[in-house]
């Protein structure tokens, strides 16, 4: 069995997987409790020991999603943002293979995400898939040849920050134009506020209302849907991957958001790249960083063997 956690900004989820990806047991904590003064990672380490306690399981390793840029290869969170005090820089493999005497592994948690989709999830089976996470920012995975694509420090799959608009609107990492700044749901959103002048505007009332036929809010979500199908359709001619997967909350919405985008991105990419692609919905949910977590353990397991 293998021990999966999944870090978030403010919780921590974990589990007992299996070699099929099927999680057995679960137990989910915050880590913001005190306003982050104690350390994520130590809550996280003790937070687990206390589950494996509870389980009175033992566990062959650990599988590690974790928020942030994260440098899979050596289990080190190296970039934040500065958004989470006394977490840049958390030595996660180092510090759990001590407190727990087995091998750890730690990747990004969007890229987990993305390898737990195609481990147990809507791609499974599907060796070249690209993942886009829709939520207050734009996240995403990229697995080629069934192995998550991490770069050269394991931080690649940034999808939100490539420049859609060169003279677009600012984002908080300092660009400008960049792709999550027009396709997260915050977007919508603030188009959607703009439009109406209704200040308590949020993505469930922009869907309810576009369900009915509100001329202004379908105006705004086919913007924001053609914002969303120019970006895929450039990483689509960039990684020609057999599948796209759309996560995050709205991805239940399928004739409002994933069908009309589908159409769209097929429209847009060349014939050939059309051929063979498939644009669906995730259906993980929040299992996908755990399920995810594990599968990269199993995958780093076999490499060390």
């Amino acid at each position: 069995m293998i021990l999966s956690i999944d870090i978030g900004g403010t919780a921590v989820k974990m589990g007992l997987v299996d070699h099929e990806g099927v999680i057995h047991a679960r137990r989910e904590a915050s880590v913001c409790f005190d306003g982050y003064q104690t350390p994520i990672l130590t809550t996280v380490i003790r937070e687990a020991g206390a589950f494996l306690a509870r389980e009175g399981v033992q566990i062959e390793g650990i599988g590690v999603s974790a928020t942030g840029q994260v440098d899979d290869r050596a289990g080190v969170v190296i970039g934040t943002n500065g958004k989470i005090p006394h977490y840049e820089g958390a030595q996660i493999k180092r510090e759990m293979e001590a407190a727990f005497g087995v091998p750890v592994y730690a990747l990004n948690d969007a890229n987990a995400a993305a390898l737990g989709e195609c481990f147990a999830g809507r791609a499974k089976g599907i060796d070249n898939v690209l993942m886009v996470t829709l939520g207050t920012g734009v996240g995403g995975g990229i697995v080629l040849g069934g192995k998550i694509f991490g770069g050269t420090r394991g931080i690649a799959g940034e999808l939100g920050h490539f420049t859609l608009y060169q003279d677009g609107v600012p984002c908080p990492c300092g660009k400008c134009g960049c792709f999550e700044s027009y396709a997260a749901t915050t977007a919508l959103v603030r188009r959607a506020r703009e439009a109406t002048g209704e200040a308590e505007m949020n993505g469930r009332i922009v869907f309810s209302r576009a369900a009915d036929g509100d001329p202004v809010m379908l105006a705004m979500l086919s913007a924001w849907i053609d914002d969303i199908a120019a970006g895929i359709s450039g990483l689509v001619h960039i990684f020609n991957p057999q599948m796209v997967l759309i996560g995050g909350g709205v991805c239940a919405q399928e004739a409002l958001l994933i069908a009309p985008l589908r159409e769209r991105v097929m429209r847009s990419v060349m014939p050939r790249f059309g051929e063979c692609l498939q644009l669906e919905a995730a259906t993980l949910g929040n299992d996908a960083g755990m399920i995810g977590a594990a599968r990269f353990y199993l995958d780093c397991a076999r490499q060390k063997a």
